[in-house]
């Protein structure tokens, strides 16, 4: 089936000499991963590696085969062209961790438009902006949002937080629970806005005290989870 959807990329993988497995976010039919033959081929080819950075917006017209791991593209083109992410260390850097991230979160072969709607309004925000040094902590707990992990937030002014049952308590019930300077650093990220200033109140240990919390949340929710290889880059740059 022939289908024109929106895609944001997740990942590329060389395979063979001179072929690409792309994997994407598709508006129409959430993850799918395409095998693109030739792409690294001598000779002209209009599914060129370039289109395929970490993140980019592309507008594809894709073959779809039911029972096929690795579909096929027809054509591609940029949906936006970012002035920014791909161009800046600080956003670029970002722009892999979370796309490594997300090739490890997004299972589900569906769409959702909601969670396409999110990543792409917020990855647009990101690319307009002067900086924001604390972006990923909060596209992370947006994210949470939509893949079914968002903490409870009934009993929100208890004195305790624990990240693996995801819940407020009264009493601390073991080493999974966060209170006092960390509880009030992990609420601070919960429902901030992008456009949120708060981040100037934050020393750098404290984001990265935060990031932390947040990918320990998300091991304790995600099965399979684990730390992206690219967290020590991210951690180098923004230090």
């Amino acid at each position: 089936m022939i289908t024109s959807t929106k895609a944001i990329v997740l990942s590329k993988l060389k395979y063979k000499d001179h072929d690409l497995i792309v994997k994407c976010y598709t508006a129409s039919n959430g993850i799918l991963s395409f095998l693109i033959r030739g792409a690294f081929s001598t000779k002209k080819t209009k599914l060129k590696p370039a289109y395929f950075q970490p993140l980019s917006m592309l507008r594809m017209e894709i073959d779809i085969k039911n029972n096929r791991q690795l579909h096929f593209i027809k054509n591609v083109r940029m949906e936006h062209v970012y002035r920014s992410l791909h161009l800046e260390i600080t956003k670029s850097t970002v722009a892999i961790f979370l796309s490594e991230i997300l090739n490890s979160t997004l299972k589900e072969e569906e769409p959702n438009e909601g969670l396409y709607a999110y990543m792409e309004t917020a990855l647009l925000w990101f690319d307009t902006v002067d900086k924001s040094r604390i972006f990923h902590h909060q596209f992370l707990m947006g994210l949470t949002k939509y893949i079914g992990v968002y903490p409870e937030m009934t009993n929100a002014k208890a004195p305790y937080f624990n990240l693996e049952a995801g819940k407020y308590q009264e009493q601390n019930s073991g080493r999974h629970c966060i209170s006092g300077a960390k509880l009030i650093l992990f609420n601070s990220i919960l429902g901030m806005k992008f456009d949120n200033h708060n981040e100037n109140t934050m020393q750098d240990a404290e984001k990265r005290l935060l990031l932390n919390m947040i990918l320990q949340y998300f091991k304790l929710h995600l099965q399979g989870f684990k730390s992206p290889k690219s967290l020590p880059i991210l951690n180098q740059v923004f230090n």
